[in-house]
């Protein structure tokens, strides 16, 4: 089978031909349909993060497709099933994070395309307890992104606990950043969008943004504070500056979220400004199979968009050059 598969940290992705895999008891073997390029995929094939993955290894954490082998044990999944493979590959299952419904905080857990082989080739080996059906009538290239942009977006806007009427601001417009406008307006809430591309911005005042902010030639925080500042700003955007114009945007009582990861792991939080303005900085990671199903609901009966172009495994070089430049509007989807 055709893999991507990481040498080296400091090296271009290799697509290569590779054994295909059998399942081992518990796991289910997935003809991938469709897997999207995500901004993670990238700081794990260059070795951004602290913990790196061990070489070599396939990345690749949204992938979607249909079940063509079952390991021994597997009964809850089926043969010709098509799921989505996500971040989370596997939790212990029994710790108190994941009882009380939050396994993506199980500090055993495995995540795709990074601890195990991801998505981004033919076929894929998953836990059967991991997968997530993907309704009918989803399209797999569509399914791919919410995987984990969708899933990852609609979690944060759940924990920042936006009620109708209150203001959003999504800094970062792009594969994450074009569904949580669309989630925060479901939600109920007034939505500013804040980016520096103008491409992305004609995308959110396409998704119905309520406002527009170009970061590149307009300072958000002296905006949105003239709109009465923000009571939730959910950060998509890898950059410390812009994770302090966030929290600078918000009035009293607002909840900054934070999503994105930035190479260097630090921002200037201003403690007085945070005590006396009643502000609560969240951490929200990506949402859990429950989240999932539901993201996949909404779609199904047509609450939300999803913004994506394709492109084969071959050019995976060429996309992640394309991701990191700016040059992709929302998502990359390789197609299979």
């Amino acid at each position: 089978m055709k893999a991507a598969t990481v040498v080296a940290f400091d090296q271009p992705i290799v697509v290569e031909e590779t054994r295909l895999p059998a399942p081992a008891p518990g796991q289910v073997l997935v003809r991938i349909e469709a897997s999207g390029l995500c901004h993670t995929d990238i700081h794990a094939a260059q070795g951004d993060w602290p913990v790196k993955p061990r070489l070599p290894f396939t990345p690749g954490h949204e992938g979607v497709g249909i079940i063509q082998g079952l390991g021994p044990a597997v009964t809850a999944r089926t043969v010709g099933e098509r799921v989505a493979i996500p971040w989370l590959g596997w939790a212990c299952g029994t710790c108190s994070y994941c009882v009380s419904g939050r396994e993506t905080l199980c500090e055993s857990q495995r995540n795709t395309g990074y601890g195990i082989d991801g998505c981004h080739a033919e076929f894929a080996l998953a836990d059967a307890r991991y997968v997530v059906p993907v309704p009918d009538g989803v399209p797999s290239a569509e399914a791919a992104p919410l995987t984990c942009a969708g899933v990852t977006s609609y979690k944060a806007v759940k924990v920042s606990g936006l009620r109708p009427g209150e203001r959003a601001a999504i800094f970062g417009i792009g594969g994450l950043g074009h569904l949580a406008l669309q989630y925060a307006t479901i939600f109920g809430g007034e939505t500013i969008a804040v980016d520096v591309t103008e491409d992305k911005l004609q995308l959110a005042d396409e998704l119905g943004a309520t406002h527009l902010v170009n970061a590149a030639d307009t300072d958000p925080v002296t905006r949105i504070r003239e709109l009465g500042g923000a009571d939730v700003a959910i950060v998509l955007a890898a950059n410390p500056h812009v994770l302090e114009q966030a929290h600078a945007s918000l009035r009293r009582g607002g909840r900054l979220v934070l999503v994105s990861l930035p190479k260097h792991n630090e921002m200037r939080l201003p403690i007085f400004q945070t005590v006396l303005g009643g502000i609560t900085v969240i951490g929200s990671i990506v949402g859990t199979r429950a989240d999932l199903a539901e993201v996949f609901e909404l779609h199904a009966t047509g609450r939300t968009q999803v913004r994506y172009e394709t492109r084969k495994l071959d050019e995976i070089n060429a996309a992640v050059e394309d991701l990191l430049s700016g040059r992709i509007d929302a998502r990359v989807v390789f197609e299979f």
